[in-house]
């Protein structure tokens, strides 16, 4: 859903993801431009997270393209695609142990967004001031609860610099109260003109912040639009409650 006069910040071409042969992504095809908030829906095992980690480069896809601010990223490492601003959290968080939050969050700035030390170290500070953790930047990460733990995801993605950050269930397995508290902190990403694509289970939540909804069903996009007329869209409703594509 891009305007002709505006040209993608991310576009996924055919893409399709084979393991052996189960086949978790069948020619997908979507664009969004910058500062667009997209939401990822679907039933598990839709393919929305291998989505996720062939657009960042986790996942070389079996074939199709990925481009990113106009260029071809296909081939590029996770590293290379994070130094450009594409930029992404995980659905399980995997701070390193042994390390402050704060340590964390600098590694992130020095080596995510190549910056210098000094640089870097207020890069960290920002991040976590934004993301509410600087009464535990001295913690060890390993220390944290899980509401913390999301934070520090979103703090170092953050402090990587990016232009469009990529969310994984960053949601996941906290309260409405704690998940109300990190869209607080996504509203404010939205508000600096950073892109999001966003997959969740927790739809309610997921809808305070997309401005456009994708689901997923097998593998392939099933509905692109609207949130709301995604929502009521049979093959959407049929998804979730009939376990297939209809």
């Amino acid at each position: 859903m891009t305007h002709p006069q505006q040209q993608a910040i991310l576009a996924a071409a055919d893409i399709h993801k084979r393991f052996g042969a189960l086949v978790v992504l069948d020619a997908v095809d979507f664009t969004m431009e910058a500062d667009e908030a997209v939401g990822i829906v679907g039933p598990n095992g839709a393919g929305k997270t291998t989505l996720l980690s062939v657009l960042s480069g986790a996942f070389p896809p079996s074939s199709g393209t990925v481009s990113f601010k106009g260029g071809d990223v296909t081939t590029l490492t996770a590293t290379q695609r994070c130094r450009l601003g594409l930029v992404r959290t995980h659905q399980v968080p995997k701070p390193f142990s042994g390390m402050t939050t704060f340590e964390n969050v600098f590694v992130a700035a020095s080596h995510g967004a190549g910056l210098g030390r000094d640089e870097a170290y207020e890069e960290a500070l920002g991040s976590l001031k934004l993301c509410g953790m600087l009464s535990v930047a001295n913690r060890r990460a390993e220390t944290l609860g899980l509401l913390d733990r999301k934070r520090l995801e979103l703090a170092r993605a953050l402090a990587a610099r990016p232009t469009l950050l990529l969310l994984d269930e960053i949601g996941g397995g906290l309260t409405d109260g704690e998940a109300g508290e990190l869209v607080d902190t996504i509203k404010e990403l939205r508000r600096r003109k950073i892109g999001i694509v966003w997959i969740e289970h927790i739809v309610h939540i997921l809808l305070q912040v997309a401005e456009r909804l994708i689901c997923m069903d097998a593998g392939r996009i099933i509905a692109d639009g609207d949130p709301q007329t995604v929502m009521a869209d049979p093959q959407v409703i049929h998804a979730y409650l009939g376990g297939g594509p209809k």
